[in-house]
């Protein structure tokens, strides 16, 4: 019988750390506790600040926990409160594993307060995790520590996995602005991926933005996003909707055959996965590691640089691979997302003997 470990996971209600979880009712070491309900809220279903990095609260509920394993969620906190959040585990020698999802926040440009959070983080973490070796290098070159590499888990559900995309002669050109995030430049790329799929047979380009970006009209998002609606024409279709929710992101996604990620800085994506997931071509920037995670097509852009030529290249690979993408099958998922589940659990383990005898230590 095996004794689980109580992980309080920050967060724990969001799709990368669910599908840390074994499949198939396998038993595990790892118990995970739902997200604590932020103080005025009626739940968690939209964002708060996570109750594991308010100080006086983890000082008040440290007791029900046996490590805390940071993802996401600090992006806005003062680098004093991270201090103020290690030195309380310090002090009750409760370990803390850190996944360094992102060495450049996607959501700005400035990364000053990014890097001090992470000078914090990494240097206090009893285990450091990153999804790509490219990361892991880079970990070890600024901050001389070591973090073991396990790669993204699924993002679409297992059930949408290995369902055979329809066949068409239609080959339809991606790019999703979302709501315009700090690290997506669309309209840099767009003239390059137009003239591009107009001289590919039977191609189109499909421009999805989220109806939030013109919430604001005197925006800067907003001006961004009347210029995707220009490039409405018999080649181009533009498209603004509320935000998908997963169904309709999956629907989206068996819609087109290769997505543009115009992400001029970041690390890793999520939404790459998801395109590996449903079997959607993908075309990234050659900045970050995004390339690492998942094979796709590569093109130079990054802050102040652009190779349009690259661009088109990539795309007019996409357009001759076309028929060879293939979904990636349900049980290759489940196989790995069993192996992510194994190598977190070793990884507890690890953090947890360094942090008891680290307390042993300074007795």
């Amino acid at each position: 019988m095996i004794t689980p470990r109580t992980v309080a996971s920050v967060p724990t209600a969001h799709a990368y750390v669910s599908h840390l979880e074994a499949v198939h009712g396998r038993p595990s070491a790892t118990r995970r506790l739902p997200d604590p309900v932020p103080s005025g809220a009626d739940g968690t279903d939209r964002w708060w600040p996570p109750r594991w990095l308010d100080p006086e609260w983890l000082e008040a509920h440290v007791e029900d926990i046996d490590l805390l394993h940071l993802h996401f969620g600090f992006d806005s906190l003062p680098v004093e409160q991270l201090e103020q959040v290690v030195g309380v585990l310090r002090a009750h020698a409760i370990p803390l594993v850190f996944t360094v999802h992102d060495l450049h926040n996607p959501h700005f440009e400035d990364n000053a307060l990014h890097t001090a959070h992470l000078d914090v983080l990494v240097r206090a973490a009893d285990e450091l995790i990153t999804l790509t070796p490219g990361a892991a290098a880079e970990l070890l070159a600024i901050w001389d520590v070591s973090a073991t590499v396990i790669p993204h888990p699924h993002v679409a559900p297992l059930n949408a996995l290995g369902r055979p995309r329809e066949r068409s002669t239609e080959f339809v050109i991606g790019m999703h602005a979302k709501n315009l995030r700090a690290n997506l430049d669309p309209l840099a790329v767009l003239d390059t991926v137009v003239e591009t799929a107009s001289a590919l047979p039977n191609a189109r380009v499909r421009i999805d933005v989220d109806a939030t970006v013109f919430d604001d009209p005197r925006s800067d998002s907003a001006d961004i996003g009347r210029a995707l609606l220009r490039y409405r024409s018999s080649l181009v279709d533009v498209r603004v909707h509320p935000r998908f929710d997963d169904a309709e992101l999956w629907q989206y996604l068996t819609e087109i055959d290769v997505s543009i990620l115009p992400y001029r800085f970041g690390t890793h994506s999520g939404w790459l996965e998801a395109c590996h997931d449903l079997g959607v071509a993908a075309v990234v920037p050659d900045c970050g590691y995004f390339a690492e995670q998942r094979d796709c097509h590569t093109f130079g852009f990054g802050i102040g640089r652009f190779d349009s030529v690259g661009l088109s290249d990539a795309v007019n690979r996409s357009y001759d691979a076309r028929f060879d993408v293939s979904t990636v099958t349900r049980a290759a998922r489940e196989l790995e997302r069993t192996h992510i589940a194994q190598r977190h659990d070793e990884i507890y383990a690890r953090a947890t003997a360094r942090t008891f005898a680290s307390a042993g230590d300074n007795r």
